[in-house]
């Protein structure tokens, strides 16, 4: 390995949240972007490289153990790994429960799994969940089962294993496992000198986002949005500030939590029992 490489950022998914994050952290590093859309992932690439970054572009679907295990590999290939930050992901208004389960929990796992053994002191995951998770109640009992099941035994939980499971219900469920997961990686991480956390966003005006609020629950999502502190959407920008504080040296105590980052909703739905 050259002595002179530069650190890794991996940025995985290269939609709204991703391209921002990736030129919010990215500067001075070697960013290692990955999304299973071609065409996105070399568009977003390319603008990247305009502005003066860095940038691999590997195509990864993060639901598939060998396919983050080369993005894990490759990504170190470049140079020691700085932060991984997660942000691929499916959404129910796009998605089947099925592939929420796959991308959005089994993913999860997987890259926290793939990138473990190249964690050195440092080394930061964020794991972009969602404040979908943070509004399921509270199970200690189930928490620990989705910290603590094998990977390749996830999707087959009682709580994903309906076959009629709706795709908001195994949203939230998968996001509430996310933390749980990333609770558990922390120890492991931390071994190595490593940290993990996670960042639940509000509603985001990114085109997942956007086409959350055009769909069947968007009349909910604007009622939240307009009972919370901050009564506004947010801005990739928001959670791309939120990244560079976590993989910053500031943070180096933070570990094994999760970060609300949605304006105050789950604050006003908790505070006025909606």
């Amino acid at each position: 390995m050259n002595a002179h490489a530069r650190a890794v950022i991996v940025v995985t998914g290269a939609g709204g949240m991703g391209e921002t994050i990736a030129r919010r952290i990215g500067a001075g590093h070697r960013i290692v972007l990955a999304d299973i859309d071609s065409q996105q992932l070399v568009a977003v690439a390319a603008r990247l490289r305009e502005l003066g970054h860095d940038v691999v572009a590997h195509q990864t679907d993060v639901s598939s153990t060998d396919s983050v295990a080369s993005l894990a590999a490759a990504a170190a290939s470049h140079g020691h790994i700085a932060a991984v930050v997660h942000t691929a992901g499916v959404s129910p208004v796009h998605a089947s429960s099925a592939a929420i389960v796959a991308v959005d929990l089994v993913g999860t796992a997987l890259v926290l799994d793939a990138f473990e053994p190249y964690v050195g002191f440092g080394t930061v995951a964020v794991c972009i969940a969602s404040m979908a998770g943070a509004m399921i109640p509270a199970d200690p009992d189930a928490f620990r089962t989705f910290a603590n099941t094998p990977t390749a035994e996830l999707a087959k939980l009682s709580q994903f294993a309906d076959p009629d499971l709706d795709p908001g219900a195994a949203y939230a469920m998968a996001k509430r496992a996310n933390h749980a997961r990333v609770a558990a990686a922390s120890v492991v991480w931390g071994r190595r000198g490593g940290r993990v956390v996670s960042i639940s966003p509000g509603v985001i005006a990114t085109p997942m986002g956007n086409a959350e609020l055009d769909g069947p629950h968007g009349d909910v999502m604007r009622m939240m949005i307009e009972m919370s502190g901050a009564q506004r959407v947010g801005t990739p920008d928001d959670i791309a500030a939120a990244v560079e504080f976590l993989v910053s040296s500031a943070a180096s105590f933070i570990t094994g939590t999760d970060l609300l980052v949605d304006g105050g909703v789950v604050a006003a739905i908790n505070s006025k029992g909606v």
